[in-house]
């Protein structure tokens, strides 16, 4: 009886499932067309695509477009007064986010682009653990844009709103309210809460203080010097961008060309949470090539730099053995920070975020005891976490529409020039210090190549360059000096560039 009772169920069950009306497909074919749907949805067919994603460029076709009249819209865009349609999407506060022209570098499909985007990524992520350049940064931001270049992922998708209430304000803009919010990926929010706020460069340079000793600069305060004279590379790049713009237009680097120059020179201090936070501000469409381009030369400052140091110098020059510097005490490391800060505050209030955040770590590591926790935090959770959500957050702009283009070759190429200028130019300044010094108190002029911002790699470079000519002659302590010097220059600069450019 019970097996009966049983069959005649599944027959029941069966008879169901396979029932139509004819008003509707049976549900057992629409789970079989779903299925089959989701060949579209693959890897395979994202990279076969040509077009980039509607909410981009706002390219939709007309079936999701409102009725063609003045001012009528929906989620995907309106018509202005003039019935041209301007699609978008409404981001989650409600305001319109116009789209945009999605070009990839030579014309290619747009999942082409994406498809070469994934070696060019693997390439970060070989230096990152092969090599060793900058592992703790290549790492994570080639691994952001392998996620970034995924089709079909949506882990940089923005959030949306759609089913409000639009209305158009006097600019004939339309803004919606009330609507039901579509999460947008994780990268998004990552970059929103870190990059777009400057939260992320300000909590790095937290860090850095706490693990940066200023005891040489205090105790060669002419070292200072080095560090100034290396920023020169930042304005040689900065004229060189403003060039470009002036050959190719100033829609060159699709935004204003004094803060694209602007961005793009902070590359030659070698400073990446500065590049990040003056590029937010300044020109964020630019983001990605300048992140990379900046740490990527920070990682290749062992390759790139001794070559320059043995040109501009001779034999004799990279040997001269500098006296040891004095013991700088306690009180002074204390003072320090604080008299940086009330300078910076005095003199540059808008680079007082970069400036104070440093001081406060430094000053935290100096007292002592007493705060040594909060000391350690900054100098080590602090900091990994927010070099993780950094890194992925510039790895999420390596997006092939960004990356692909032959403004990011311009970046790259003037970030190099840069680099390279600002390096000579402080090789250069200890050779010209050293015209108005004594015998006794000459300047080694490798040390002058630390002047770039890249703590403490650029020194440890200088100290090996002289170690190769004299295995006794260890500078590593007196290039230590322009090397922090060159970090509060980057970021005083980036002060001076945002206040004339904002």
């Amino acid at each position: 009886m019970k097996k009966l009772l049983l069959t005649l169920a599944l027959a029941a069950g069966a008879f169901a499932a396979f029932a139509n009306d004819g008003s509707e497909k049976a549900p057992w074919r629409q789970t079989f067309d779903k299925a089959a749907g989701l060949r579209n949805d693959t890897g395979i067919a994202g990279f076969l695509k040509k077009a980039a994603p509607a909410y981009l460029t706002g390219d939709f076709d007309e079936a999701d477009r409102p009725a063609k009249k003045p001012f009528s819209a929906n989620r995907n865009g309106y018509y202005d007064k003039d019935c041209n349609w301007v699609g978008g999407y409404f981001d989650d506060a409600g305001a319109f986010v116009k789209g945009h022209e999605v070009k990839v570098l030579g014309g290619l499909p747009y999942g082409v682009g994406q498809l070469i985007m994934i070696p060019i990524c693997l390439v970060l992520l070989y230096l990152a653990i092969v090599k060793g350049f900058e592992p703790l940064l290549l790492l994570p931001i080639g691994f952001g844009g392998l996620l970034a270049n995924c089709p079909l992922a949506g882990v940089t998708a923005p959030a949306m709103m759609h089913d409000g209430i639009i209305s158009f304000l006097a600019s004939g803009v339309p803004v919606m309210q009330g609507g039901i919010v579509e999460p947008g990926g994780f990268l998004h929010y990552f970059f929103k809460f870190g990059i777009d706020t400057g939260v992320f460069p300000i909590m790095i340079f937290m860090g850095v203080g706490a693990m940066t000793d200023f005891g040489p600069l205090i105790a060669s305060p002419k070292s200072a010097l080095l560090g100034a004279a290396a920023q020169f590379g930042i304005f040689f790049a900065l004229f060189g961008a403003l060039g470009l713009a002036a050959i190719f237009g100033d829609d060159f680097f699709g935004c204003n060309a004094i803060s694209a120059a602007a961005s793009i020179g902070i590359i030659g201090g070698a400073d990446g949470p500065t590049a990040i936070w003056l590029t937010s501000r300044l020109a964020p469409n630019l983001l990605g090539a300048i992140a990379v381009a900046a740490y990527s030369y920070m990682a290749l400052v062992p390759i790139i730099q001794p070559p320059i140091m043995k040109a501009l110098t001779t034999k004799a020059e990279r040997a001269i053995k500098m006296p040891q510097l004095r013991e700088v005490k306690k009180i002074e490391k204390i003072c320090f920070p604080l008299i940086v800060l009330l300078l910076c505050a005095f003199l540059l209030p808008s680079a007082v975020p970069l400036i104070g955040a440093m001081m406060l770590g430094n000053l935290a590591k100096e007292v002592g005891p007493s705060v040594s926790r909060i000391a350690d935090t900054m100098s080590n959770a602090l900091i990994n976490i927010v070099t993780i959500m950094l890194g992925l957050s510039v790895g999420s702009k390596l997006a092939c529409e960004k990356f692909l283009s032959g403004t990011t070759l311009a970046i790259l190429a003037l970030g190099l020039c840069a680099f390279c200028v600002g390096t000579a130019a402080g090789v250069l300044m200890a050779k010209l210090m050293n015209v108005f010094s004594s015998k006794d108190n000459k300047v080694n002029p490798l040390i002058g190549s630390a002047g770039v911002s890249a703590v403490p790699m650029a020194a440890r470079v200088s100290n090996k360059v002289s170690l190769s000519e004299n295995p006794g002659n260890f500078i590593l302590m007196q290039a230590m000096g322009p090397n922090v010097s060159g970090v509060i220059g980057s970021a005083v600069v980036a002060g001076i560039l945002y206040t004339l450019c904002r």
